[in-house]
């Protein structure tokens, strides 16, 4: 070895004697390249049987070859393919314009019609529509329970045939889903989009999963597919359709398809099927340090904000969201040591006042307000849920989000206000210090992005105005800090 790094050391010299009296810059650089090809020619075949040297130029010509500078993923990248129906578009159409941007979300709403003359003409403020191909070669192979499932598992298909070009993921939802897609577009940067990756999660209800899959992402959830595994998808999907002629829906035969590329899902908390009924607050409430990404089954659910339909409800939060869109549902727990106060505050959403000091993994347990989607069975959801208690140290007094008093500088002062009265005494086992009179509790929080390294925000209780008025601020935790 070293005597042919001496052997290259005189070479070099020689040859740069020599590039001086050579003329010309394309000389000079086949000159160069040349004795580049030479040295790795002698240094490959004049090296033990080991292989040592062979391994190290491998690896050094493979890492040359295969590193690429990537930019930061944006909302460019990303599209989306939303399954719809023109029968349904009046009623569906207000959950997407909530989060659709004109000519920044990229993306196609896909019908098994043209619309009917009452939603002509086509508002810029939606998504552009198209038209599904007929499916009557698939009559044979349809035997599923949905009727629309070969059309909307097709939707995948027939956008990215549309749109395929600097493309780094693929988002397939329902119509009446809500995204968050900012907190979206940010998750999806996190992961290698040269992968194939299937990135969405199960229902919240077990009796739905079990019928379904466990490894299947619930298409009104909103799921993602990086743009390796989308294309791979696409080119054998219609014959994966023939396979699979009995599955139930569209997102049960998407997932099979995927499964056969050896594929698995990918699970991120933040999707949200909402298979539920009744009050959901108290899932609401109660949402793990992860973004926000998804909501689906409003239509099915009580209005997410009391005294209020569902659009408005929904449009509410999203006064939130356009405030900040990182801290949305994200939980922060802190008390009032004196009065033996526990506060729950879950930003852009409400807030809860216990009459005890409570633990964080009792209050990261979600309140039942709600009940399943379907079965009787136990255990019936995919979470531990807390039974609603008359106990006055158990029951919360409930507080929601009003409005935002200030948005700017370092930091944002969101108001949440009293439901109504909690009409139970005071717990009297932690002294009898009730919170009745508190009708407003006022949440100071940073301007800044909440960054997801999966752990809650802290936050400090500040004081009490004028007897019934509270003052809360939210904060990043201190390194190893307890909360408790």
């Amino acid at each position: 070895m070293s005597a042919i790094v001496a052997w290259c050391e005189k070479f070099i010299q020689k040859l740069c004697t020599l590039l001086e009296k050579v003329r010309g810059d394309l000389c000079k650089t086949l000159v160069i390249a040349g004795l580049l090809l030479f040295i790795i020619y002698i240094f490959h075949y004049n090296q033990p049987s080991d292989g040592q040297s062979t391994n190290y130029f491998n690896k050094f010509l493979f890492e040359r070859h295969s590193k690429k500078i990537y930019t930061t993923t944006n909302i460019s990248h990303v599209v989306f393919g939303i399954a719809g129906s023109a029968n349904t578009w009046r009623v569906k159409r207000p959950y997407i314009d909530t989060w659709w941007r004109p000519n920044i979300t990229r993306g196609l709403l896909w019908l098994e019609r043209t619309p009917g003359a009452e939603n002509l003409p086509w508002p810029s403020s939606s998504p552009p529509f198209r038209i599904s191909e007929d499916i009557e070669k698939f009559k044979e192979y349809n035997r599923h329970g949905m009727r629309n499932a070969i059309r909307m598992a097709r939707v995948i298909l027939e956008t990215f045939r549309e749109m395929n070009k600097d493309v780094r993921w693929y988002v397939m939802t329902d119509d009446d889903t809500i995204l968050f897609v900012d907190n979206l577009v940010e998750l999806l940067g996190k992961y290698d989009h040269n992968k194939y990756y299937y990135i969405g999660e199960n229902s919240e209800c077990v009796a739905s999963n079990y019928d379904y899959s466990f490894q299947m992402a619930f298409g009104g959830a909103g799921y993602a597919l990086s743009f390796p595994l989308a294309k791979a998808l696409v080119k054998h999907l219609d014959h994966c359709l023939m396979r699979y002629p009995t599955l139930y829906g569209s997102d049960h035969i998407v997932q099979s398809c995927i499964a056969d590329l050896g594929v698995t899902l990918t699970h991120e908390q933040g999707f949200h099927q909402i298979d539920l009924h009744g009050d959901i607050s108290g899932k609401l409430s109660a949402h793990p340090p992860v973004p926000l990404l998804s909501l689906h089954h409003l239509d099915y659910v009580e209005p997410i904000f009391p005294s209020m339909n569902r659009y408005e409800a929904l449009n509410h939060l999203m006064e939130a969201a356009t405030v900040d869109s990182s801290r949305p549902l994200q939980q922060s727990i802190c008390y009032n040591k004196q009065s033996n106060w526990t506060f729950s505050i879950s930003w852009g959403y409400s807030a809860q006042i216990y009459e005890k000091i409570h633990p964080p993994s009792f209050l990261e347990r979600p309140l039942q307000t709600f009940y399943p989607w379907k079965g009787t069975g136990r255990p019936q959801y995919m979470f531990h849920p807390r039974p609603m208690s008359r106990d006055p140290c158990e029951a919360p007094h409930f507080f929601f989000f009003d409005l935002i008093e200030k948005a700017g500088g370092s930091e944002i002062i969101s108001n949440y206000v009293r439901r109504s009265p909690r009409m139970l005494p005071a717990c009297s086992q932690s002294g009898n210090h009730t919170a009745d009179m508190i009708m407003r509790i006022r949440v100071f929080s940073p301007a800044t992005r909440f960054n997801w390294i999966g752990r809650r925000e802290c936050c400090d209780y500040i004081r009490v105005i004028n007897k019934n008025v509270t003052e809360v601020k939210i904060r990043e935790c201190m390194k190893d800090e307890i909360v408790a």
